[in-house]
């Protein structure tokens, strides 16, 4: 199964209250903060939401 590492690397200020709790669920919230979650179809809807605040890069475990 693939394993994604996401990055945050734009701030939050600004962004709508549904973009800040999309960010908190994938346990960014501060620029350079990253976390690693298994890919999903529900993870997929939750970057797609974030997309120009985060950056995605995929690794095979």
């Amino acid at each position: 199964m693939t394993t994604l590492k996401i990055t945050q690397v734009r701030s939050a200020i600004g962004q709508s209250d549904r973009h800040l709790g999309t960010l908190r669920a994938l346990g960014l919230g501060k620029i350079g903060r990253s976390a690693e979650h298994r890919d999903s179809p529900e993870l997929q809807g939750m970057l797609r939401k974030v997309r120009h605040l985060v950056r995605v890069d995929a690794k095979e475990s």
